[in-house]
């Protein structure tokens, strides 16, 4: 009767195994139909894209936000060392401005960070220190550290003098270390 090469038992138990749901032919159906969840290399490379352009569009803003800051944070130094030297002045300086940063950081003027010359990406000195009482003079400047670059610290040289008005610009070739130097750079409007 059967003149296939299973036999009548062969068969049997291959419907039986598909009826239960085990067997070779039903495992081979079975591994057809499961579908696998999961991200393909073409969805992996298109996020990984997207968090690139992502990151170029955030990086520079990210730093150009930190040298405002630091423009900012000079700003207020060079506010501190001014109020720092009319204390020094009146005090204990008799009549004569403090002629560096150590001697107001002495005084408890400043602060250690501020004294130490480097704050928040800006050198900061004392210059032309002369004079008693009413001819007493002194300038201040704060210059970027690192001037060009992706790790630029600032984009301008800021400055005063004894009178108080805040000066500063753009052009980074040269360090406004005289008083002429100071009141030559354009005055700040804040």
């Amino acid at each position: 009767m059967y003149t296939n090469k299973k036999s009548r038992s062969a068969v049997e138990d291959d419907q039986r195994a598909e009826k239960n749901g085990t067997g070779f032919l039903k495992e081979q159906s079975l591994m057809k139909n499961i579908r696998q969840d999961g991200f393909s290399l073409i969805e992996l490379l298109i996020v990984v894209a997207i968090i690139g352009i992502i990151a170029a569009i955030a990086i520079p803003n990210l730093m150009a936000s930190r040298r405002a800051a630091n423009e900012g944070s000079a700003q207020s130094s060079l506010r501190t060392i001014h109020s720092a030297e009319v204390v020094y002045q009146a005090t204990m300086g008799a009549g004569a401005f403090a002629a560096n940063l150590a001697t107001l950081q002495g005084q408890t003027l400043t602060d250690t960070v501020l004294s130490s010359g480097t704050k928040s990406g800006y050198t900061f000195e004392i210059v032309e220190q002369a004079g008693v009482n009413s001819s007493a003079v002194f300038g201040v400047y704060a210059f970027p550290a690192t001037t060009s670059g992706v790790s630029q610290t600032g984009t301008r040289a800021f400055g005063t003098t004894e009178v108080g008005v805040m000066h500063g610009d753009t052009d980074l070739s040269a360090i406004p270390n005289t008083r002429a130097d100071i009141n030559a750079l354009p005055v700040l409007g804040n």
